[in-house]
């Protein structure tokens, strides 16, 4: 089963989705708006690098079984997703850099992403529900 952190890390996945999704709608949005420079949303990255230092601190880890407790290992934050500017090439003649082909491939991946995320959450629920109802006794 998940643990906190780790349902912390499917709902920060799940909002980083969200963001992404909306700022690649804003791009698409203003596709025609002169000087508009799109952005994107930096979450893997981040995430990725928080789980390498989590995994490879080498320390010994351990749960506190009180909130009262000293915590022991690493206790840190989840990475939280950010909107940078989109550091692309590609500038039409009106200094707008939105490339529609490249925002609605980011698109399509962001739905996949989604969906995916929200299928591991839902089976974390289900797993909860069914210990809770006994196992099906």
């Amino acid at each position: 089963m998940l643990d906190s952190y780790h349902l912390q890390v499917l709902e920060r996945s799940l909002d980083a989705a969200t963001l992404r999704h909306r700022t690649i709608a804003n791009n698409l949005a203003n596709i025609d708006t002169p000087q508009f420079k799109s952005q994107q949303v930096v979450f893997e990255s981040f995430l990725q690098d928080e789980l390498n230092t989590r995994a490879g601190n080498g320390k010994l880890e351990a749960y506190r079984t009180n909130q009262r407790h000293l915590p022991f290992g690493n206790v840190g934050g989840v990475a939280v997703p950010q909107v940078v500017s989109n550091p692309n090439n590609f500038i039409q003649n009106s200094g707008n850099d939105v490339d529609l082909e490249t925002e609605t491939t980011e698109l399509a991946k962001n739905q996949i992403w989604y969906s995916g995320l929200t299928q591991l959450t839902a089976g974390h629920f289900q797993k909860l529900r069914s210990v809770i109802e006994g196992g099906g006794k």
